[in-house]
């Protein structure tokens, strides 16, 4: 009897462990982050901004390395619980990443989807096509790259129902 309580017991959180092993969500120190924060808001309040934590994520648009590390350009969503990109949102504007070191650009290619934990360093003046823009940029302190293709829901439902098939 004692033996099946604690076996009872056991069940519930070696379920929880084998969930908690199998996600890949990345871990951000978010305690300093300026959570609210968006790109445009940081360009229209740049004075108040610069040096200030932030936590974005979008789709990688441009990825050069130079000579004093890797330069990404980044069309800015909102993040999920996940702080994954939403791309079914609307977008919050372009950054560009400063990142010291090098990026395969293979892997860091346009459409892959980005979150980067940094700090803002500046505003800087730039071109999106032929119309000038200024563009925050971000020095990564953490960068997580998602896989490719859409983002996947998750498989697991639960509910009550009657699911008839061939």
């Amino acid at each position: 009897m004692v033996k099946t309580m604690q076996l009872r017991q056991l069940v519930p959180l070696l379920l929880l462990l084998l969930l908690s092993a199998c996600s890949s969500r990345p871990e951000f120190d978010t305690s300093k982050v300026a959570l609210g924060l968006t790109p445009q808001q940081a360009i229209s309040e740049a004075s108040q901004q610069i040096g200030k934590e932030v936590l974005w994520g979008g789709m990688i648009l441009h990825a050069n390395n130079l000579a004093d590390g890797a330069r990404l350009e980044v069309l800015a969503y909102p993040l999920d619980g996940s702080q994954a990109p939403r791309l079914n949102e609307p977008p919050l504007g372009r950054f560009l990443l400063r990142h010291d070191g090098y990026l395969e650009t293979i892997d860091y290619a346009p459409g892959r989807r980005i979150t980067v934990h940094g700090a803002l360093l500046r505003i800087e003046d730039g071109v999106v096509d032929q119309s000038p823009y200024r563009f925050p940029v971000v020095q990564s302190q953490q960068l997580h790259l998602w896989p490719r293709g859409e983002p996947q829901q998750p498989r697991v439902h639960f509910g009550i129902g009657v699911v008839i098939g061939r």
